[in-house]
């Protein structure tokens, strides 16, 4: 029997707790297909519109420290778009992972252009994937697979795949 679901809002931790996912995205239409597909798949989501917004929600400053400790901060997993007007996902990806106190959380880039070079870039820069658009609900499975993983190995034993 399925369990009621629980409130997004709730404080407090328990094992059964939603991943907590940041999805950030200059499209208004990407942003609400992603919080659609990561939200039906059990995640807490919280959504930026471009890579500024994105580092403000984690409490990053302009020189990579932690400026406040929001609830945005227990963030486990970090979606951007590559391609946003002022910080690019690359770049937002650089900022995240120069950071002592966020980079160990895993950032997927995701973008509607396969280009070669870009997606090189982005995985030796750290990023744990690249994932192009539209996003499907099989990438985000596997997704939710790997941050079942994460955050409980044994449970990550029913992941197929890496």
């Amino acid at each position: 029997m399925a369990s009621p679901p629980s409130s997004s809002s709730s404080s407090a931790s328990t094992g059964d707790e939603k991943p907590h996912v940041l999805a950030v995205d200059d499209s208004l239409l990407d942003r609400k297909l992603i919080e659609k597909l990561l939200t039906n798949s059990s995640c807490k989501v919280t959504t930026a519109e471009n890579g500024q917004k994105a580092l403000e929600l984690l409490g990053l400053g302009d020189d990579g420290q932690r400026t406040f400790n929001g609830d945005a901060s227990k963030v486990n997993l970090i979606i951007t778009d590559y391609c946003m007007p002022g910080m690019t996902g690359y770049d937002l990806l650089k900022k995240i992972k120069e950071s002592p106190t966020m980079k160990d959380i895993p950032v997927v880039v995701v973008s509607s252009e396969n280009v070669p070079t870009r997606i090189k870039k982005c995985l030796d820069e750290g990023a744990q994937e690249f994932i192009m658009k539209p996003l499907q609900l099989s990438d985000v499975k596997k997704l939710r697979c790997q941050l079942t993983k994460f955050s409980n190995p044994h449970n990550g034993m029913l992941c197929m795949g890496r």
